[in-house]
């Protein structure tokens, strides 16, 4: 099957789109019981046990996720797709088979992938996770949109939105390095084991069932597996809107211009430019991620750091499921619109 970039791109963002609406609501569940503030917000006083604030506004913030999940997903199976290819294309043999292992090649492919795609979706996961965060009980005022109230945080510094970039590479990386050969490998193994008995079909619905049923095991384990860098990295998020609206506190700028961590006033286009790039790489957090999850474990105990994990596990496993069983049936049936034959070992 010979799938154009249109092919993939509209298949990735069909898929992004579905998945978003059905499961974000956990998300943001998730979200709200890993942030510091959870037992301020969530938790009942007395027995410690949840309120139903925890339910309340759960797609809060999914606007800005959709629109930036579609590029970002497409530009992910395009990525994904491509270096994949060149690798194995170019993987030298040996008398015992490839160079390098399959599974390696797919973490590369997906690792890359996920570099790109984070640059694109890093700054709808900052006010996403932000405006999950936003009471809108009504109880402390009038009702607000979420995801505007989180962006005007960053209205006087919006490269502050991409301060979240190695805190969401740092935990998407290793997760889809270990998502991604898991998922072929379980895909291969079902396979495998119904072309053994004769009960292999190749319809476009069993094609998407396979890699549902494979992407949402290797997704729910990876996601278990990762949570504690996902709690760090939720924190970390958070902490980017506090450091945005640290920025634009009198003090920050100067009538005279743009001034620098220091103060001191910078003149012409390279120190503006200088500055503005510092101002993006700036941690969004005072704390290392190494000192917030010694945080972590000291308030809480080891399983503080797993805090969601078995709601990340869920929600992983539907949303990764739907997400890839979309995908690839998105594309074999634009392909079979063709008039294309579609071969079964280059689906996805």
């Amino acid at each position: 099957m010979s799938n154009t970039n249109a092919d993939i791109w509209i298949a990735g963002a069909f898929a992004a789109f579905t998945v978003d609406l059905i499961v974000y609501p956990l998300d943001t569940i998730k979200t709200r019981l890993q942030s510091p503030d959870y037992k301020r917000l969530y938790a009942n006083g007395v027995n410690n046990s949840t309120n139903r604030a925890l339910f309340r506004g759960v797609y809060q913030g999914v606007g800005s996720v959709i629109i930036a999940t579609l590029p970002s997903s497409g530009a992910f199976f395009t990525c994904y797709e491509g270096v994949k290819s060149v690798l194995t294309d170019y993987n030298p043999s040996t008398g015992s088979g490839p160079f390098f292992p399959q599974p390696l090649i797919h973490s590369a492919a997906s690792g890359t992938a996920e570099l790109v795609s984070c640059a694109i979706l890093t700054p709808a996961e900052v006010i996403k996770q932000n405006a999950q965060m936003v009471d809108n009980s009504g109880s402390k005022g009038p009702r607000v949109n979420a995801t505007l109230q989180t962006m005007k945080r960053f209205q006087s510094n919006p490269l502050a939105l991409w301060r979240g970039y190695t805190a969401l590479a740092g935990r998407n990386l290793p997760f889809t390095a270990l998502q991604f050969p898991l998922f072929e490998k379980i895909k291969e193994t079902i396979r495998t084991y119904r072309d053994e008995r004769g009960i292999r079909t190749n319809t476009l619905l069993e094609s998407g069932l396979i890699t549902a049923v494979s992407a949402g095991s290797g997704g729910s384990l990876a996601a278990v597996v990762t949570t504690p860098i996902d709690v760090v990295k939720t924190r970390i998020m958070l902490a980017a809107a506090e450091s945005a609206a640290e920025d634009q506190k009198p003090g920050k700028s100067a009538k005279a211009g743009v001034v620098d961590a220091t103060g001191r006033a910078v003149n012409g286009a390279k120190e503006t430019f200088n500055a503005a790039v510092k101002n993006v790489t700036k941690s969004p957090s005072r704390k290392s991620s190494m000192q917030i999850g010694r945080e972590i474990v000291r308030d809480q105990g080891v399983k503080g750091l797993f805090r969601g994990g078995l709601l990340r596990g869920v929600w992983t496993m539907l949303g990764s499921g739907l997400y890839l069983g979309v995908y690839e049936s998105g594309r074999t049936y634009l392909a079979s619109r063709r008039g294309e034959g579609v071969d079964q070992d280059d689906i996805v």
